[in-house]
């Protein structure tokens, strides 16, 4: 008996310290135009030991059929946080496939200015490194792979992109950016107007068919995870809205009717996070939980053998109040 103690002993302590091993540095995304960081957004930055904020600087979509920057962040206050700031953007794939191959260049040009002008303006720091979110496609590769490169030569700095899940399952259509890192985006895994029953943030069985082969990706990679919740808002149309940060314990009964599992019916005119809902509308809230978290970090643990960082979406005191510190080591 004592021989085989002895014998396990040293194998726990082995798998303990593997486990240890697996541990994973956590940072955040924050993305708002108007930007804040408080007490509970601060909290959890510094009990996390997180060390890298990815915030998103602005939007670029076509407008009258030119590129042109959207929803500009407001002024940040950089002391809120003892961060290294990341600038990130937001670019729509048709701003790609509206933009000229010999136009690409001077987007990536106007791209960077603005850039410099919102990190100057709010003390950003010096920041190493560039950020570009785009759901580029097959059709929009090429332009796409070029402006990265341009934009990389410009500034002198590293350039990431953020990776799509049908990035990963289709990346010979799809080709692999010219980044030494991607972020993989493990979220939005189908589209919340299809009311197919899913969860449309998060769906365990749609993540693992898109990343069945993620272990065969060439690049460094860090992942992006969902915090959030909303809600799908129906009316008598058919048409859909989504209002962010609903939870399902907001919907009183005297208000709402539940009719599915996570379905209401709203029984009389309400406003729902100052949105305005007509009696007759439909309801459907959408939810990333604690234990849907950890069994989708469980899995991509599995898959990606490589060092990684978690990267959550995001750093929002209405999101984060649903979780302990505990749910996102």
């Amino acid at each position: 008996m004592l021989k085989i103690r002895l014998v396990l002993l040293p194998l726990i302590f082995l798998c303990l310290a593997c486990k240890e091993q697996r541990r994973h540095p956590v940072q955040f995304y924050h993305w708002k135009s108007t930007p804040h960081i408080g007490n509970t957004e601060k909290r959890f930055f510094e009990e996390l030991g997180s060390e890298k904020l990815y915030l998103r600087l602005f939007d670029v979509d076509l407008e009258n059929g030119r590129p042109q920057p959207q929803a500009i962040i407001r002024s940040f206050d950089a002391n809120a946080l003892n961060a290294g700031y990341i600038p990130v953007v937001f670019i729509t794939n048709r701003t790609i496939s509206g933009t000229s191959a010999r136009d690409i260049e001077k987007l990536a040009e106007d791209v960077y200015s603005l850039i410099r002008k919102i990190v100057r303006e709010n003390r950003l720091g010096h920041p190493g490194e560039i950020q570009i979110d785009c759901d580029w496609t097959s059709t929009t590769s090429d332009r796409f792979f070029h402006f990265l490169k341009f934009l990389k030569n410009i500034s002198g700095k590293r350039v990431s992109c953020t990776l799509r899940l049908h990035q990963v399952k289709y990346r010979k259509q799809t080709g692999i950016p010219p980044v030494e890192k991607v972020y993989l985006m493990a979220y939005a895994t189908s589209n919340p107007q299809d009311n197919d029953g899913k969860n449309s943030i998060l769906d365990l069985p749609l993540l693992k068919d898109y990343l069945e082969n993620i272990r065969e990706y060439p690049l460094d990679l860090d992942v992006a995870l969902p915090l959030y919740s909303w809600a799908v808002v129906t009316n008598h149309l058919g048409k859909t809205k989504l209002i962010n940060g609903v939870t399902e314990n907001e919907l009183q009964a005297s208000v709402y009717t539940k009719t599915g599992e996570h379905t209401y019916l709203v029984r009389e005119d309400t406003f729902l996070h100052g949105i305005y809902l007509n009696r007759g509308f439909v309801v459907r809230t959408e939810a990333i939980t604690p234990e849907l978290l950890q069994s989708a970090r469980d899995y991509l643990d599995r898959k990606i053998s490589r060092p990684h960082e978690w990267v959550y979406y995001h750093l929002d005191s209405l999101f984060l109040e649903r979780f302990t510190y505990n749910d996102l080591k």
